[in-house]
């Protein structure tokens, strides 16, 4: 039986991760990631689980179709995933259409214990019962069980052909319906570009696109439901403050490109100290000569560079964050803590959630601690980012302002 006795309700857990690194080195990633995964899974016993992927495939997509099959096959079937006995995947694998493709793929588990939930049928506007295991990949677009939209290319002009979109379900569980929604916004092509202003101008494009998926999901075309949003934001600290604050007493050389002008290559140096470098900038290069700062107390003295999300406060809420930046952690499999020196280290991937949602989810809580918002992970190689979860529990009774949600169920 999923869940303890000492803590009732239904036991939610949700889980974003960006997987591009896996599907390039399938053996040991894959293994390590499989294994940490089904960790979390045994240590909060979820009724209800989803597992939001990013960058499915990886870059070189066409040739990793072969490991996408097996890591699907291996996530359904495991021993670890055994009392799962219902499941719905959605993978996005139409990579040769460069309009709808998003790498987006989107995995719910269903505990056995678990009875009557439902999945929202967006076509037929009605709510439809869970029953078997069932996968949907290539063209999703059909699928009136989802909706998947991917961003508008003049939303990232400089990117030929970004991936960036996402995919949003709604389920009914323990008469609480609520939106899940995967997401992948867009990156900083450039450190110098981002380090200029401050917002930086992709600040400003993830803004522009996280703004039209809220829009989208609360329009009139259904009813509002509470929802969550995870996946990866690319969020990033403003570049610019966080370099102030790291060389507060250093001195900057700018190197130009000889025949263009253009700058290519940002040099602080310690004033005295023998001039010792302390960060290296260039367009995909972040070289800071002390990573601890990134580690110590989980780097959360550098959530106060983590402004993105203040945009969108009165409609997305977060847990506070208590783990290190997740992202650009070293591919090499014996460097689980280790950062690659080519971005600033960044809490990229989130679980995020509406007012409701947060409702829904605080009121569940007892003396015991029930809701657990951290990494996956932490001293063990996953790829280049590090996957982030939600645990929570749905208190009895906790949608009953919602049951009337079930008059729309239609069981098929």
């Amino acid at each position: 039986m999923a869940g303890k006795a000492a803590a009732p309700g239904t036991a939610v857990l949700l889980v974003t991760a960006n997987v591009g690194s896996l599907f390039d080195d399938p053996e040991t990633l894959q293994k390590n990631w499989l294994r940490e995964f089904y960790q979390v899974v045994h240590t909060h016993k979820p009724h209800f689980m989803a597992l939001h992927c990013q960058e499915f495939g990886g870059k070189n997509y066409e040739a990793s179709m072969s490991h996408v099959d097996k890591f699907v096959k291996e996530l359904l079937s495991s021993d670890a995933m055994k009392e799962y006995s219902r499941a719905r995947v959605y993978l996005d694998e139409n990579f040769r259409s460069q309009e709808h493709f998003t790498a987006l793929g989107s995995f719910y588990f269903l505990h056995e214990s678990l009875k009557n939930i439902y999945q929202f049928d967006f076509k037929a506007k009605k709510y439809k019962k869970v029953t078997g295991k069932e996968i949907y990949s290539d063209t999703l677009e059909s699928t009136p069980m989802l909706e998947k939209e991917k961003f508008p290319q003049d939303y990232f002009p400089e990117c030929k052909w970004s991936r960036k979109g996402f995919v949003r379900t709604r389920w009914c569980v323990a008469d609480c319906a609520f939106d899940l929604v995967n997401i992948h916004l867009f990156h900083d092509a450039s450190n110098l570009v981002a380090w200029e202003t401050s917002p930086s101008v992709y600040s400003g494009i993830r803004h522009k696109a996280l703004g039209y998926v809220l829009d989208r999901i609360i329009d009139q075309r259904f009813e509002k439901v509470s929802y969550f949003v995870f996946g990866d934001f690319n969020f990033r600290l403003d570049s610019k403050s966080v370099v102030e604050t790291l060389c507060t007493k250093a001195t900057m050389q700018t190197v130009r490109a000889a025949d263009t002008n253009e700058v290519v290559k940002l040099i602080f140096r310690e004033s005295d100290n023998d001039r010792k470098v302390m960060l290296q900038l260039e367009k995909k290069l972040f070289d800071y000569f002390n990573q601890e700062v990134f580690h110590d107390n989980n780097g959360t003295a550098l959530l106060e560079f983590d402004k993105e999300l203040s945009v969108f406060k009165d409609r997305l809420y977060e847990l506070d964050i208590s783990f290190p930046p997740s992202y650009p952690y070293s591919e090499e499999s014996g460097q689980g803590q280790r950062y690659m020196n080519t971005r600033c280290p960044a809490w990229c991937d989130r679980v995020l959630m509406s007012p409701s949602a947060r409702d829904l989810i605080l009121k569940s809580e007892s003396e015991e601690k029930v809701v657990t918002y951290d990494h996956i992970g932490p001293n063990v190689c996953m790829g280049d980012h590090k996957p982030v979860f939600l645990a929570f529990r749905i208190a009895p009774g906790a949608g009953k302002p919602h049951a009337h949600v079930h008059k729309c169920c239609v069981v098929q």
